[in-house]
């Protein structure tokens, strides 16, 4: 799961950069702060849009190993999870727990991934303003 999940992630980081080269154009130095603003802001919503599709495989990997009862619960464990917060009120067997803390370790280097994304992101869109700033 940890290999589709990077696979996942690695294809929707190549999606949004596709996006921002695509609509490039609307990031010159002479545009306005709200198109810079809102690639950003595109950024952000695509980056939750794969952390969320890559929490719902686990889930329903979970489903599959009749580890959870049900979907909610399943995703509950699976956010609390992939994000390392672990509350500790729902809890696999020891049969299959292993693949929870691998579920955390892999959130943890996605959110470090995309973390890196979105500030390679916001620099260059900063440096964008730097320059047209700095121009006499």
């Amino acid at each position: 799961m940890a290999s589709a999940t990077v696979l996942v992630h690695f294809w929707g980081l190549i999606v949004l950069s596709w996006l921002m080269n695509r609509h490039g154009h609307r990031l010159r130095p002479h545009v306005n702060h709200f198109h810079r603003a809102m690639a950003i802001l595109v950024v952000v919503l695509g980056i939750f849009l794969l952390h969320s599709i890559e929490i719902w495989l686990y889930a329903a990997l979970y489903l599959g190993l009749g580890e959870m009862g049900n979907l909610e619960e399943a995703l509950y464990f699976s956010t609390s999870a992939f994000t390392t917060i672990g509350f500790g009120d729902v809890v696999m067997t020891p049969r299959w727990r292993v693949v929870s803390v691998i579920e955390g370790a892999n959130g943890w280097i996605l959110f470090a991934w995309s973390t890196a994304f979105l500030l390679a992101v916001t620099a260059r869109l900063r440096l964008l303003e730097h320059n047209w700033l700095d121009r006499d």
